[in-house]
């Protein structure tokens, strides 16, 4: 019996059906060996030596492997191919006392037959350059997590920590949030002319004003606007020219890890940690009934953009029998890979089987497994289509003031576009926006126009956006930060630790301890935060991989000064003088100083004679909430309700605690009366699963809910109420309506 270790039983079940009775495919869950979690684990003083063990979860499964290999006649290690399977591969044949130089290591970027079985007669040692890489990055984030995150739990507050990565991503979404503090918005207006020819309506915009062509905030305000309404006042409006321009845009590259989950947060929803979970399962096998379990796509932790040449003719066939052979290539496109930090030469994100389509599996796929494989599918194949082709008419249209002495030059321009041919859009379309048609009716030089109205509009110019999901995993891409297999984990390890919380709009916002914390590493520890040096040890740990480099060095070189910073710090940082604050207030019990600390829910106030004096007091929305449950009384005793807080966030309990034990939720409104019972307040809910809806507050009198936030408005179709939608958007609660506007501003 020949012995297959994998690292997951799934995995291992597709595979098995592969091989056949000769073989036994086995699992290994994972990591069998790590650094211990008692201690650092790491022997600074002989040059970094880690001292790897067996945690005791894993001690049953070693057991287990050891008495397969004894039997097996043959030992092959299937671990993924990236740098993580490769460390896996490696500490199995330690334990199993197998040659990692000698021993059998078989990888392959998808899971069908014929990889499978071409993997098995083409094996291959352990990539050792590949496992001095994983094992430099685990004893970097060992070494900066076990020493810097005690001087926090020291300095500001228990259960802290800090990372090479997440450190950033923290420092990335803070300095965002001290873009938005710092903007101050700008006034300017545009100038939309509603014309028409032949009872054909359409509009342009201001192009020249006073001979002077006009961008887009040029026109700063109301004044210059004024000036521009009287000089047209009575204008007459014709045509100078028309011309016609052929466009045409070729389609996206198949996914990579980062495109795949920025694409399914923004089209799907969907959070990195949940796109890359669907994604393992479709990876590792899906159970088709008679067919058993197929692995759907390929190998989902890459930053390549290739695709193997099976796979582009299969991409042919598919889109000639679905779409026509208009909509087909002649040559397989290819794609350069810009990623800067490109590393095992996998394929790009795709259906293991192009012929495979969604279609034809949606009986054995869950909802959200066949949203992601439709996409990934749809946007593979689409990158082997034709150009979209688009014709754009742009209209240069004369309004010339009726008054003779005028001697000041307007002009307008319209834009209209048509597809031509739509090309690879006829599956997958990221910029809808550019796509959208606008028509323009049939025009010619020195066509004369009828005039409608001059439209003046008055706007402000925006900040930065915070970061979504998305948008933050193209930021640590763009910088160099990470890897493929790193974006998921950091963006839910900065959430689980508190340093970033999502608002209603699923935007990033840092929270009081993120902003201190962050504060504090920029000022003493900038390496740990800094883009760049990230990006280079980044870098170093692609040239350990291919062997350019050694490991050790690089940990050295690194390690030095930062334990010296490490041990300067302890003795010069202060914790008042971190996490304090003055406020120029007398304690009312005591009349020492008031200070401004940080808690583990925010800030509050309290008296700087602690603990001889324990006086606190709530501020911000904290404080509000404060007065308003001292304004209500318990229903039960008659005392005052007061202020408390739970796993699950603030609640109103009795002071009387713990004689009385009566608690009221505090439910978030959203301004808007429950239209069913005409009584309730619409209020903010979550699910069993965390889900946040919105519910009548007199619930169980009223079960009126929504699973999106109500906007107030009705619906001018039936009258129901809106809700908000995605990209901007409001739609009508009642499905049967299915009306839809954009978003009001």
């Amino acid at each position: 019996m020949k012995l297959v270790i994998v690292e997951s039983p799934a995995k291992a079940k597709t595979i098995q059906k592969y091989l056949g009775s000769d073989y036994h495919v086995t699992s290994s869950y994972g990591h069998i060996r790590d650094l211990p979690k008692s201690k650092l684990g790491v022997d600074t003083k002989h040059n970094f030596k880690p001292d790897y063990v067996i945690p005791v979860k894993a001690e049953k499964n070693v057991t287990a492997l050891k008495k397969a290999a004894k039997h097996a006649e043959e030992i092959y290690f299937a671990t993924d191919e990236d740098r993580e399977g490769e460390a896996i591969a490696w500490h199995l044949a330690n334990i199993l006392g197998a040659d990692p130089a000698t021993c059998q290591r078989i990888t392959f970027d998808e899971i069908t037959k014929s990889a499978i079985q071409k993997a098995i007669i083409s094996p291959r040692s352990i990539d050792q350059h590949l496992v001095d890489a994983q094992q430099a990055r685990r004893i970097l984030d060992r070494l900066v997590g076990y020493e810097l995150s005690p001087l926090l739990w020291k300095k500001i507050r228990r259960g802290l920590s800090a990372g090479r990565v997440q450190s950033v991503a923290v420092r990335l979404i803070v300095e965002r949030e001290d873009e938005i503090k710092a903007f101050k918005p700008e006034e300017y207006w545009s100038l939309t002319a509603h014309l028409s020819k032949d009872d054909s309506p359409f509009t342009a915009e201001i192009f020249i004003n006073n001979g002077q062509k006009v961008a887009k905030k040029d026109l700063k305000s109301k004044a210059e606007i004024d000036a521009i309404l009287k000089a047209l006042d009575s204008a007459a409006y014709t045509i100078n020219q028309v011309s016609t321009t052929d466009k045409k845009r070729s389609a996206p590259p198949p996914f990579t890890t980062s495109t795949l989950q920025q694409a399914a947060f923004s089209k799907l929803g969907f959070s990195s940690k949940k796109t890359m979970m669907l994604a393992q399962q479709l990876y590792e096998g899906i159970d088709l009934g008679s067919k058993g379990p197929v692995g759907l796509i390929t190998y989902m932790r890459t930053d390549s953009v290739s695709l193997a040449d099976e796979a582009t003719r299969q991409a042919y066939d598919v889109i000639t029998k679905n779409f026509g052979p208009d909509f087909a290539l002649s040559e397989p496109r290819k794609f350069k890979n810009k990623s800067k930090g490109a590393q095992e030469a996998h394929e790009a994100i795709r259906p293991t089987k192009p012929s495979r389509l969604p279609e034809q599996i949606t009986a054995h796929l869950s909802p959200d497994q066949l949203k992601l494989y439709r996409l990934i599918w749809e946007r593979m194949v689409a990158s082997q289509m034709a150009d979209a082709k688009l014709k754009m008419v742009t209209a240069l249209i004369d309004a010339t003031p009726s008054t003779p002495t005028a001697k000041k030059s307007f002009q307008f321009k319209a834009i209209g576009t048509t597809i031509a041919f739509p090309g690879y859009t006829r599956v997958y379309s990221q910029d809808k926006a550019y796509f959208k048609e606008a028509l323009l009716p049939e025009l010619a030089a020195n066509d004369p126009l009828d005039f409608i109205k001059l439209a003046p509009e008055q706007h402000f110019t925006e900040p930065p956006a915070r970061y979504s999901e998305a948008t933050l995993v193209k930021a640590l891409e763009h910088f160099g930060i990470g890897r493929p297999s790193t974006y998921a984990p950091t963006i839910d390890t900065v959430q689980k630790r508190e340093y970033v919380q999502k608002n209603d709009a699923k935007r990033l916002e840092p929270t009081e301890i993120g902003i201190l914390v962050t504060n504090l590493l920029k000022d003493h520890f900038p390496n740990i935060v800094d883009t760049e040096f990230t990006a280079l040890v980044e870098a170093d740990l692609d040239q350990i991989a291919s062997g350019k480099k050694k490991w050790q060095p690089i940990i050295k070189e690194f390690y030095g000064p930062f334990h010296k910073t490490i041990k300067q710090k302890q003795k010069e940082l202060n914790k008042d003088e971190l996490t304090q604050e003055k406020t120029g207030e007398k304690c009312p019990k005591c009349e020492n100083e008031l200070v401004i600390k940080l808690g583990r829910f925010g800030k509050f106030k309290a008296c700087s004679n602690y603990p001889d004096c324990k006086f606190t007091e709530n501020i911000g929305p904290d404080k509000e909430l404060e007065d308003l449950a001292a304004k209500e009384k318990c229903p039960d005793c008659g005392k005052p309700l007061a202020l408390k807080r739970g796993r699950f966030g603030p609640f109103m309990g009795c002071s009387g605690y713990p004689d009385c034990k009566y608690i009221k939720k505090i439910e978030k409104t959203v301004g808007v009366k429950c239209p069913k019972c005409n009584e309730g307040d619409i209020v903010e809910k979550k699910s069993k699963r965390g889900r946040v809806f919105y519910a009548c507050n007199q619930y169980p009198k009223c079960e009126n809910a929504y699973w999106s936030k109500p906007t107030g408005d009705k619906c001018p179709d039936c009258q129901s109420l809106l809700v908000f939608a995605a990209k901007n958007t409001v739609r009508c609660s009642n499905k049967e309506c299915g009306h839809t506007a954009p978003a009001p501003d």
